[in-house]
């Protein structure tokens, strides 16, 4: 390591270390939130460079490299507005951290500062199909210990509409799955806990997951895990995100209404879409969910379901009026006014 790197590194770990756990007290998810960022940010800037990563130092950081880093995000990992918004943050707090521990950091972090903040575009939710749920969960080859594994995280994913992370921090402790009982206990955002009940079928794929891979084990382990070199780790985002990639353009070929572009969240928006098609109340589902205020709820789902309006107007229309009425003779004869009226000619 150069003299420069050196400092750069010191930074990063005490920024990481020391400021956001001990003088911010982050909650753990906050800080693996930022080094998921940074990480992403080195590794993609060393790989640009072409450099190795402990030979980085400030003098690297220009607003041209990062700017490329985001575009890189959307572009080649699918990553929405909102995803790019909060890695830019966590790079930008922790080059505004450098400028604070010494002023001679002040002008990278100034060029850092002035990429803006993208707009979030109003948009709908995606979600799947029941149907194209019916596909996806299809795909696991469940005569292979790992596609057993797959299929039963998909499943717990989808019915217990939970974040992705809330489903990799799970222990066996958490869960509850006895003869009384069919629950999980997910720990949400800002440490706040909840209580999703399951259906039995996720239960039976639960004993026999459990079986298979935690015979004996501790009620501390993680319950969805990876071993590197004989050792146990929790399993990581990227990890689900592959395989469930994978499944879903399997089953895109047999399915058309599997979605070009299967992503993890898609699973909870499409479990809320369905209990929300289903009749679950709007202040249950936000609560089912874990949002913090129902306005949120409201915003993506209630507003999200145009078939659910367009099914609502034709039942709510009678059979006789004339704009659904099947008796009703539309055509016209040789009536080029009309005509060129109707595709906006006139």
């Amino acid at each position: 390591m150069t003299k420069d790197s050196k400092v750069f590194y010191q930074i990063l770990r005490d920024f990481l270390i020391v400021y956001l756990p001990k003088q911010k007290a982050a909650s753990f998810n906050t800080i693996r939130s930022y080094k998921t960022a940074l990480n992403m940010y080195l590794d993609y800037s060393c790989q640009k460079l072409k450099i190795k990563l402990d030979s980085f130092d400030f003098s690297f950081a220009t607003r041209e490299l990062l700017e490329d880093f985001l575009e890189f995000l959307e572009d080649e990992c699918h990553c929405s507005v909102t995803s790019r918004n909060q890695r830019l943050a966590a790079i930008r707090r922790f080059f505004r951290y450098a400028s604070e521990k010494d002023s001679i950091f002040i002008s990278s972090y100034h060029e850092i500062s002035l990429i803006p903040v993208k707009k979030v575009p109003d948009h709908e939710i995606e979600f799947f199909s029941e149907k194209a749920l019916e596909a996806i969960l299809a795909t696991p080859e469940t005569s292979t210990i790992k596609g057993i594994r797959d299929l039963t995280l998909m499943i717990l994913l989808y019915d217990s509409a939970a974040r992705i992370q809330e489903i990799l921090d799970l222990k066996l402790q958490d869960l509850h799955i006895n003869d009384n009982e069919r629950y999980v206990v997910l720990t949400g955002k800002g440490g706040k806990t909840r209580l999703v009940p399951l259906m039995q079928k996720t239960v039976d794929h639960l004993n026999k997951y459990i079986e298979l891979f935690h015979n004996g084990s501790s009620d501390t382990v993680f319950l969805f895990y990876v071993t590197r070199k004989g050792v146990q780790n929790q399993m990581s985002q990227d990890n689900v995100s592959k395989f469930i990639k994978k499944y879903g353009e399997i089953a895109r070929n047999k399915c058309s209404e599997v979605p070009e572009h299967l992503y993890v969240h898609m699973f909870r928006h499409s479990r809320a879409m369905h209990l929300y098609r289903h009749g679950m109340p709007m202040p249950l589902l936000s609560e089912w969910l874990g949002h913090t205020q129902m306005e949120t709820t409201i915003k993506y789902y209630a507003n999200a379901d145009v078939r659910m309006k367009q099914d609502a107007v034709e039942k709510a229309t009678s059979d006789f009026n004339t704009i659904i009425s099947s008796a009703v003779d539309f055509t016209f004869d040789n009536d080029d006014v009309v005509f060129k009226r109707l595709y906006g000619l006139m």
